[in-house]
């Protein structure tokens, strides 16, 4: 997390009125929830477990045995489950 000096970002209004409550002090102000991403989607891990997770349910869909999947995927046999499983 990135902290960001009050005086450069506030005008000295918000900032009087923030100081009736809090000085001196360190506040977290969230995002609002639009702005909020999944996880992986800057990164794009999240495109990459996705991608994943489709070639696993083709291959079990296409005879590919789970202890297979595990071991191609070096993943455990109970999460190739949880993936195979789900919706």
């Amino acid at each position: 997390m990135k902290y960001v000096k009050a005086t450069t970002v506030l005008p000295e209004q918000l900032i009087a009125e923030i100081q009736k409550y809090v000085q001196g002090e360190t506040i977290y102000i969230p995002k609002p929830k639009t702005a909020y991403q999944k996880w992986g989607t800057r990164s794009g891990e999240r495109k990459f477990i996705d991608d994943r997770n489709k070639a696993i349910k083709k291959g079990f869909k296409s005879g590919t045995t789970m202890n297979q999947l595990a071991e191609d995927h070096f993943l455990s046999v109970e999460t190739i489950k949880k993936i195979v499983y789900s919706k």
